[in-house]
Parts: C-alpha cells; structure tokens; sequence
C-alpha cells in the first residue's frame, strides 16, 4: 500500500499535531467551576444547616447556580472567538448578565431562592474564569503553517501568530492550521499536501477568510473580491433579529419614557433650539429616513450648499457641540431617541450606523460598492463604532467598509452580543467619542 501522504494522521501524529490544551477543554472549564463555583457554599451551606437540604430553595438555587454558569461558559465561548478580543474584558459582563437573568426569572416566577449561595456562586465562578483565562494567556501563540505561494505574503503582518512559512510540503511541528491562496495554481505536490491534511483533520483554509478572521476587517478594494459567499445576509436571522428588535424596543419605551422626557428639557435649557435633532439618513436597502436624536449642537442653518455636507459631518473635538451636547455623546444618550425609530422598523439596535443622505451620496460617487452596507439594517451601534471610531473622510470611511462588510459576513447571534458589550464598555469609558 502506498504512503497516505505528508499530511496523514498518522504523519501528523508523528510530526507532533498537538492535541486540545488541558485549559482549552469544555469539560475542564465547566467541570472545573461545578467543583470550585457550586460544590463549596452549597456542601458548606448544608452542612451548616441540614434542613436546607430538604427545602425547595435549595435545590432552586443549585439548578439556578449551573444553568447560569453552563450559559455564562456557552456564551463566553462564543464572544471570545472573534478577532481582537481581550477574553479578560468579558469574563464580569457576561457572567453578571447570566446571573442577573437567572435573579430575575426567579423573581418572575416567585420562585424561593437562597441569595447568599447564588451570589457565592457568582463570586466563585468569576474567579474560577479569571483563572481559567490566565492560564490559557500563558500559553505560548498559535502556530500556523502557510503555504508561500500566491498572495499569503500579506499575512505576516499580523503579529498575533506565529507564522510558519513552509519551504517544503510538509507539516511543522505544532501547527494546527495551514493557510493558503487557493486562487493561485498550485503544483501537483503541494495540491496532493493540502488534500492529506484536511484528511489528516489539519485546518486548510483561505487566507483571505484568515486574514478577516484575525484582523477583524473585509478586504474592499472591489466588492468582487471580496469572500462573502452569498452578498445576501442569512434571511432567517434577518427576520428575527427585525422582530426582536421592535420587541425590545416597545418593551422599553415607555420605561424610558420619562428619561427622554428629562433629557429633552435639559437639552432645551441647555442652548437655543429644538430639543431633538432630526436627520436624513440611508436606511435598509438604501431607503432614505429621518433619524431622531436629542440635539448636541448648537442650532444653526447652512449657508451654502456646500456648507451642507460639512455641517453632516462631526469633528474631534468640534466647536459647535455644546456643553450638555458634550456628555450626551460621551454616554451616547444623544442616541436614545432612535428608539423610535427601531419600533417603525427602520433601524436595528446593532448594524452599521446609518449615514448622513449628503454624505452618503458623496462617498458613492467616491466608492462605487458603498451601497451594499444598507443590505441590513443600520444600527445604533456597530463593529466599526466599537472597533474604529467615529470617522469622515473618505479614506476614513474606506477603511470603516471593510469593518462594516466584516459585519455583513458574519452576520450573527454572537457578533450582535459581542457589539452589544463593547457598547457598554464605551459608554462606560468614553472612548471613541465625538
């Protein structure tokens, strides 16, 4: 029988394919916090008091206590696998909202519950994922193999691998992952060494779809190019996502009801003018809307037509915001108002923000495939507002595309909640403000 190849299991095997890291096991992670999380307060709990272990609450709060760790790891899991994530920042976000869930289902359902243990549990499970992302911090970087032939030059500028250039095809030690340019006619000899290595179960993959994947940007510098699949986002998810958001959004209007009632006469004695500013935009599929906003300039025509587009755009540190206007944008409570505008379903609370008519139209006639960020809702808050910033020239906006299409392609549950914490943390720290 001949040799099955440079890439075989077996020939993986032999040049040392590493298996999964201990730390980087489901079953050590969610095992580990049932031990260290759950086991202590409750085994000291009943200990202390025996009858414990007869009462409802008890057990309400155990079942409780894993379904908020098991959902917290699930959803953790999915958050850090996108590029440029510090898993570090999302460790207390995501384990507070899955407990601050599980309180509040129980408060629903009137359901007796044992606060001390539950907020134990919290602590422990914390702890236990801090340490978790230490020890898996401390391991060394990935290894990836690439296959130097084509355009995967441009890879090894990104410093987060260890690249591996291969001067022959064969696999190095330690990689897991090999990268090509599958555009390029390869020889016969390196054709036969991706085949063996996928069979192997080695990764193959695109180095372009690599290159999205650990930058966190969509090459653009022509929509043909670009490794969508398919230009249409998944339409199932599409239609929930629409339907969840006026869901939310109705559910928090009225809560909110008297905040922008607040924030809108505070704007009002702030300056002259109109406590709301509103705008033309370009919404989904390039519908054009007007976007609600508290206002945080000062109040003012154009003179010129030329003057139009240049009051469209916002710039650091700009003299005509005023001093309320300023914390407003901070916080980003300028943007609470377009919660009207997601219950009339022309925005979305997560997807490329919407652009100015006056802008939008210039950077089409500068970037001929502009349009296609309108294929999904515009949002309050994107990927290229929590990764980039707040932008306007055109090569500005060249470079925020590549942000939005990234979006666009992985258009997700995960991406959606990973934005959604980000948001927080700007709002939290400011950054990224205009």
């Amino acid at each position: 029988m001949p040799d099955a190849g440079p890439c075989s299991e077996a020939a993986a095997d032999r040049l040392g394919r590493p298996r999964i890291a201990f730390w980087q096991r489901g079953t050590v992670q969610l095992g580990g916090a049932i031990l260290f999380a759950i086991l202590p307060p409750f085994a000291i709990a009943s200990a202390v008091e025996p009858l414990l272990l007869r009462l409802p609450l008890f057990a309400v709060s155990l079942v409780s206590s894993l379904l908020a760790i098991a959902f917290g790891r699930w959803l953790f899991r999915g958050l850090v696998g996108f590029p440029g994530i510090r898993a570090s920042y999302y460790v207390l976000p995501v384990f507070s909202s899955t407990f601050a869930a599980a309180v509040a289902i129980l408060f629903m359902t009137r359901l007796n519950y044992s606060r001390p243990l539950l907020l134990a549990t919290f602590v422990l499970a914390l702890i236990w994922f801090y340490i978790v992302y230490f020890k898996l911090q401390r391991g060394p970087r990935m290894a990836i193999a690439v296959v130097p032939i084509g355009a995967t030059d441009s890879l090894f500028a990104i410093d987060s691998v260890a690249w591996r250039p291969l001067s022959s095809p064969a696999l190095p030690h330690g990689c897991t992952t090999v990268a090509a340019d599958f555009d390029h006619d390869h020889a016969a000899e390196w054709e036969r060494f991706l085949a063996e290595c996928a069979l192997g179960g080695v990764t193959v993959v695109h180095y372009r779809q690599l290159r999205e994947s650990l930058t966190g940007r969509v090459q653009v510098d022509r929509l043909s190019e670009n490794v969508f699949g398919s230009l249409l986002p998944d339409p199932t998810y599409l239609g929930i996502k629409s339907i969840a958001d006026r869901l939310i959004a109705l559910a928090l209007l009225l809560p909110l009801l008297p905040v922008l009632i607040l924030c809108a006469l505070a704007v009002r004695l702030d300056s002259p003018g109109p406590a709301f500013f509103r705008q033309l935009r370009i919404g989904y599929r390039g519908r054009p809307f007007r976007v609600w906003k508290f206002r945080t300039m000062i109040h003012r025509s154009p003179c010129a037509a030329e003057g139009i587009r240049t009051d469209a755009m916002t710039l650091t540190d700009d003299p005509r915001i005023t001093r309320l206007g300023r914390h407003l944008r901070r916080l980003r409570v300028d943007e609470v108002p377009q919660i009207l505008n997601i219950v009339l379903g022309q925005m979305s609370w997560i997807g490329p923000r919407p652009e100015a008519a006056v802008l939008a139209e210039w950077y089409e006639s500068e970037i001929p495939f502009y349009r296609y960020r309108h294929i999904v809702r515009p949002g309050l808050s994107g990927w290229a507002q929590v990764t980039q910033g707040h932008v306007t020239s055109v090569q500005d906006v060249l470079a925020k595309l590549s942000y939005d299409f990234f979006y666009i392609s992985r258009f997700n549950f995960w991406i959606d909640m990973l934005i959604v914490v980000r948001t927080i943390k700007t709002m939290l720290t400011g950054q990224g403000s205009r």
